[in-house]
């Protein structure tokens, strides 16, 4: 186990009064969002909205405390389970361990929110598919791109936001069982996405060669097929006529 980490990688806590007012923070932030008063934390804490200032100074200030210990909670989380957060299962990983259901929910309220906190939760998923696309690359199992690392984040960038859509337009009956309510969301989108990356969606390139014949700058990359659709000659401009 990593120095300084629990069993499931959560940072330590001392037990102090600030690390007890802090982790009610994470709880109940993930629970009702950004908005709920400091009344609300210093009841879950089980001490006075004034032991509460007295700790942090300010509401804005315990924010950043708990987007500090959460950042702190990614990165262990990720050493504790790296080899399957490298292969893109961070998110499973957080769903099916009841103790990072706090973290998976304020990661959720941060994305929702923007911040420092949703930058790097996504910085963090961006880099790790990264590094197993392309060894999948490598590998043969995954074709590759014209430009690897935009792919990649294009396909972060929709997973994260096809989530955060649906929990947002259709909220879940207990939106405080997070790692339920990931799996469920998981469990709904596996078959469509599986066909989509398997199968794909059009049936001829001609969309791609069209961009990269008109594009100024078109990636270097080799892409997933270099040879241009046979059934299809772009058509030209009066000025190339």
């Amino acid at each position: 186990m990593p120095e300084g980490t629990s069993s499931t990688g959560r940072p330590p806590s001392d037990g102090s009064t600030r690390d007890r007012i802090r982790d009610a923070a994470v709880l109940r932030f993930a629970r009702s969002g950004f908005g709920t008063s400091v009344r609300t934390i210093a009841a879950d804490a089980g001490v006075s909205p004034a032991l509460v200032i007295h700790h942090f100074g300010s509401k804005d200030a315990l924010h950043r405390a708990c987007d500090d210990f959460v950042l702190r909670w990614i990165v262990a989380a990720k050493r504790q389970n790296m080899g399957r957060a490298a292969g893109g299962q961070l998110l499973q990983v957080m769903a099916e361990v009841d103790e990072f259901a706090p973290l998976l929910g304020y990661a959720v309220r941060s994305l929702q929110a923007g911040g420092e906190v949703a930058r790097a939760f996504v910085q963090h998923m961006i880099e790790d598919a990264q590094v197993y696309t392309r060894e999948a690359v490598a590998d043969g199992i995954v074709k590759p791109s014209l430009d690897e690392d935009a792919r990649v984040r294009y396909l972060v960038l929709s997973s994260l936001g096809t989530l955060l859509l649906s929990l947002t337009l259709d909220p879940p009956d207990d939106p405080e069982d997070f790692g339920a309510n990931v799996r469920a969301f998981m469990t709904e989108q596996y078959l469509p996405m599986i066909e989509l990356f398997t199968q794909g969606f059009l049936t001829s390139r001609r969309m791609l060669d069209d961009y990269l014949l008109y594009v100024g700058d078109p990636p270097s990359g080799t892409g997933t097929d270099p040879e241009p659709d046979p059934e299809h000659v772009p058509e030209t401009t009066s000025e190339e006529r």
